[in-house]
Parts: structure tokens; C-alpha cells; sequence
């Protein structure tokens, strides 16, 4: 089964994928590794999951906008370096923005990790940091960054 079939077996589809806010790419490839750009819970334009986890958003809500952020690293890693020449998912970087005490992260995190292993199983497995921060861009819960190995 192919990354869009797993997707619609899940009720979801790649979104369009976005294009960078300032000086630098989206997805950069150095020898083997495929760096991809932050992505937020941005589809096709829309900004979803503004606020902090706490206290506008539920931890619920968090897991469904690091979905959202998956999506569109997926979405990238189709369109610009394709799933056939992708031996694994090496590691992410998730970032978030809460209120007060808080402590769901590993959580809301899970909602990237799921998703990769669902659809990449074996590839899929990676290690992660998780990093709480003051702001994120337009008031987006959260962010999220990945790694990729080529095939050699």
C-alpha cells in the first residue's frame, strides 16, 4: 500500500504543500540526510490550532495540530524528494506553546509519531526532542521539524 492509500484508509489526504516564509527552502538534502523546514498546522492556507495548549487548546487539540504539522512534512517529502528514495525517518524536533502548568507534551507529540509509524511502520521510527517555547508563528500551538536518510 502506498503513502496516499494508507492516508485515505485513515480519512486523511496530503495537503498542498506550503512554501517558505523567508530566505531558506523547505526541504534541504546534504549527502544522505533530508533536513525538512518547521511545519505548522497550516492546510492549503488555513491556519488551525492557534493558541496555547492549556489554556485556548485541550491536549486533544495538540495531538490533532502535530498531525496536522506530519501531514505537511509528508506532503514535502512526496513532492520533493518522493517516498522510494526514503530509507527512514530519523528524528523530530516538536515545538509548542502552553500555559501555566501544562504538561501534556509527550502527548500532543504522539500525534506526529503515530502518524509516521502508521504509514512509514519500520521507517517510521525515530528518536525526538520536545521543546516548549514563549511563541511560535502567528500564534500556532505547535511546530515540527524532521530528518530523513536516503536510500544509498
Amino acid at each position: 500500500m502506498n503513502i496516499k492509500e494508507k492516508l485515505k484508509s485513515l480519512n486523511l489526504e496530503l495537503p498542498k504543500v506550503s512554501t517558505p516564509g523567508g530566505s531558506y527552502v523547505s526541504v534541504n538534502i546534504r549527502g544522505h540526510i533530508v533536513y525538512v523546514a518547521i511545519q505548522f498546522p497550516i492546510i492549503n492556507g488555513a491556519l488551525y490550532y492557534q493558541g496555547r495548549l492549556g489554556e485556548e487548546l485541550t491536549t486533544d487539540d495538540g495531538y490533532k495540530a502535530m498531525q496536522m504539522c506530519a501531514l505537511n512534512v509528508i506532503a514535502q517529502i512526496h513532492e520533493k524528494v518522493g517516498f522510494n528514495t526514503i530509507e527512514g525517518l530519523n528524528h523530530l524536533d516538536a515545538y509548542y506553546q502552553s500555559y501555566g502548568d501544562w504538561n501534556d507534551a509527550p502527548k500532543v507529540v504522539n500525534g506526529a509519531s503515530d502518524l509516521f509509524l502508521k504509514l512509514l511502520e519500520e521507517k517510521g521510527t525515530h528518536s525526538r526532542a520536545i521543546f516548549g517555547v514563549d511563541k511560535l508563528y502567528s500564534n500556532l500551538s505547535v511546530g515540527l521539524t524532521c530528518t530523513f536518510t536516503l536510500n544509498k
